[in-house]
């Protein structure tokens, strides 16, 4: 064995030490916790330890490997084979073909839900539905409850869908899920009881599950002492990947599968735990070790192969000041002069320019805008700087969040201006009527009409006859136009803003967030002289141009990359750029309800920052535009750096302020000739 082990040599000792835990020997296996910390290899180690299993004498039909995805969990098992054949040859593929019970855990439930359905009286012939399915179907019940027509707006079918989901998957009740996640909808505790109820009903009587089901029906199964043992009785070894993204209801279905821990191995980073808007909790990881008697073992890897020194020890420092965490310290051989830099700039604008700048000048010393990033905590904290790029012609992905200019809220808003700029536009006109109250496509089109031919459109529009069911929302539209047209920009924004509102309020559900998209978009046009150039250029050059999710660049194109930390995670690059690194983005305003949601912040920081191999720029603008924070409205207001960067930690940065940009004067007006182009177009079809 020890001739065969030397595949084994390139692993360092903490590796090493988790590959070989347990894997020979009579057993029982002692549970392991590996605490992989970012850039440590984590997926090699993972990979090494299931073929290290193999090689040892397991039966790969007795190893169950659980990932967070299909393509992860194929991935291993192509490395397992790789690894498995060095020592193995030829016959390494059919030892690794047996490893069948590779996958996701909602992969695996459903096998194990088929397999086991005669016991726990399920049809095996069900089908799944995706969320889409299941969203349209809750609507169905939610119509035939009479929820759709309810006075006052009862939930959507999506919220509906979303607060179901959080309560199976946080394993909490109906009240606690609504008063921390959903508290608009807190007043319809009973109806959504009601509703979820018949959802059940539904999907039974149709023979369906949904995304759900396939973890709470095992979960259930598992409830079954002698099921329980049957199918923990199947694995002598279970590996699951990045365990602190496990919600309480995998949790309980691990548990379940090995009571006593024996054969189980997780691995994961408590300080990258940042998903728990999906019902994950760091309390997984946390208390995993104590779940047993005697508790896991514990193995940390922190050898990292990924960033520079000193990106380590200023992500080190932030992390160590968590309230509760597994100690370990990242360390690495790559050592550098360069620390990371906390740049200081004006405002957003600034921000913008100076990474658009920081971005060419590596490109010129040979990095590539892919192995560039620029990473936030919101997909609208992006805005100014997608318009930026797009005016210096800078191609982008943006991973994370709608396209900012293709989000029906901003284009609602859009929709506005250009009706004042031309009201002739009736694209513009028709969707504006359509978010009013009581009009409907016919009654758009009569005013658009009565429009038309006018001479004074405005005024035309004041005059029309009010749609019957509009009411009072109508007269607050006209005096909106009425204003907008007399108004100065750019504070015809503020205007506009005021109006659509109550709209959003309305037809979102989500309507704070989308808010912050409405501030961007007010914040991106005072950079322009008029409403005019503002229009204009958007629309000629839109920023979506050059960020669109539906598909990246082509292969042989180089591109900058701009995601949400969320996005990024498990993702590295050579040059990483993190926006807005002050106190109301970074921790979010919205995050900072308890302790518990103020470290999950800290750990957005960190795996930021945990991104960059080379170059880490955290910027930090002075002033900040700022949405209904004042009692004299929105304004500028300056900005405070992070609180998870305190005065005792600015020794592990590099302190710049980039410097002011000179905005360029407009054009002057012109005094020479007038020509009537338009005539002169005209005449070129007579």
């Amino acid at each position: 064995m020890s001739i065969a082990a030397a595949y084994l040599d390139n692993l360092n000792p903490e590796q090493r030490r988790a590959v070989e835990h347990g894997a020979i020997g009579p057993g029982p296996f002692a549970p392991l916790l590996v605490i992989a910390g970012a850039g440590s290899g984590k997926t090699n180690t993972l990979a090494h330890r299931v073929a290290h299993l193999i090689v040892s004498g397991a039966d790969p039909r007795r190893i169950l490997l659980m990932t967070f995805s299909r393509r992860a969990a194929s991935e291993m098992t192509r490395r397992v084979e790789r690894i498995a054949r060095k020592v193995m040859g030829d016959n390494a593929g059919i030892m690794t073909d047996a490893l069948a019970w590779a996958g996701t855990f909602h992969g695996i439930g459903a096998r194990l839900l088929r397999e086991y359905s005669d016991q726990i009286g399920l049809n095996p012939a069900f089908t799944i539905h995706d969320r889409e399915d299941s969203a349209d179907l809750m609507n169905l019940v939610r119509h035939d409850l009479g929820f759709s027509k309810t006075e006052n707006r009862f939930p959507t079918k999506g919220t509906c869908l979303a607060i179901y989901s959080r309560c199976v998957n946080a394993e909490a009740p109906i009240e606690q899920v609504l008063g921390a996640s959903f508290p608009w909808c807190a007043g319809w505790a009973a109806e959504l009881k009601e509703l979820f109820a018949g959802y059940v009903e539904a999907k039974q009587r149709q023979n369906v599950l949904d995304y759900d089901d396939l973890l709470l029906y095992w979960s259930q199964t598992m409830n079954e002492p002698e099921i329980a043992d049957d199918i923990g009785g199947r694995f002598d070894h279970v590996l699951v990947d990045e365990y602190q993204d496990t919600n309480r209801l995998q949790s309980s279905i691990l548990l379940a599968l090995k009571p006593g821990g024996h054969g189980l191995t997780v691995v994961g980073d408590d300080a990258q735990a940042i998903y728990s808007f999906r019902a994950a909790t760091v309390r997984n990881i946390l208390d995993f070790p104590t779940q047993f008697s005697p508790p896991a073992s514990i193995i940390t890897l922190d050898r990292n192969y990924r960033s520079t020194q000193a990106i380590l020890a200023a992500a080190n420092g932030v992390i160590d000041l968590a309230r509760e965490r597994f100690t370990k310290n990242l360390w690495t051989d790559r050592s550098s002069g360069t620390r990371p830099q906390l740049v200081t700039v004006r405002d957003e604008a600034d921000q913008a320019r100076c990474i658009v700048e920081r971005v060419l000048e590596n490109r010129e010393s040979g990095a590539r805008l892919k192995e560039q990033a620029v990473l936030f905590r919101t997909s609208s904290h992006s805005g100014p700087l997608e318009v930026e790029l797009t005016r210096r012609n800078i191609p982008f992905v943006k991973f994370g969040g709608l396209k900012f200019l293709d989000a029906a809220h901003v284009k609602d808003m859009l929709a506005l201006l250009r009706f004042v700029e031309n009201p002739r536009d009736r694209v513009a006109g028709f969707r504006l009527m359509h978010l009013i109250p009581g009009v409907g496509p016919a009654s758009a089109q009569r005013v658009l009409d009565h429009m038309a031919d006018d001479l004074e459109p405005i005024a035309a529009l004041a005059r029309a006859p009010i749609p019957p069911r509009a009411g009072e929302d109508w007269k607050t539209f006209i005096a909106a136009i009425a204003d907008l047209r007399h108004s100065n920009w750019p504070a015809d924004l503020e205007r506009a803003r005021s109006w659509y509102e109550p709209h959003l309020d309305r037809i979102h559900e989500d309507a704070e967030t989308r808010r912050a998209d409405l501030v961007q978009l007010e914040q991106i046009a005072s950079g322009y002289a008029s409403r005019e150039r503002f229009l204009t250029e958007l629309t000629l050059d839109p920023p979506d141009a050059t960020s669109d999710q539906a598909g990246v660049p082509l292969l042989d194109e180089d591109y900058l990359i701009l995601s949400t930390i969320h996005s990024a995670k498990g993702q590295e690059w050579k040059s990483v750029y993190v926006l807005n690194v002050v106190d109301g983005c970074m921790p979010s305003d919205l995050g900072t309800g308890t302790t518990a949601e103020i470290e999950e912040e800290r750990r957005l920081l960190y795996v930021a920052m945990t991104r960059a191999k080379d170059d880490l720029h955290l910027v930090v603008p002075q002033r900040f535009f700022t949405h209904g924070q004042h009692a004299k409205g929105d304004r500028h207001v300056y900005a405070s750096r992070t609180r998870f960067i305190p005065d005792r930690l600015l020794a592990l940065f590099d302190k710049t302020i980039w410097p002011l940009a000179v905005a360029g004067g407009d054009r002057p007006a012109s005094n020479g000739p007038r020509i009537d182009v338009g005539a002169r177009m005209r005449g070129m079809w007579r």
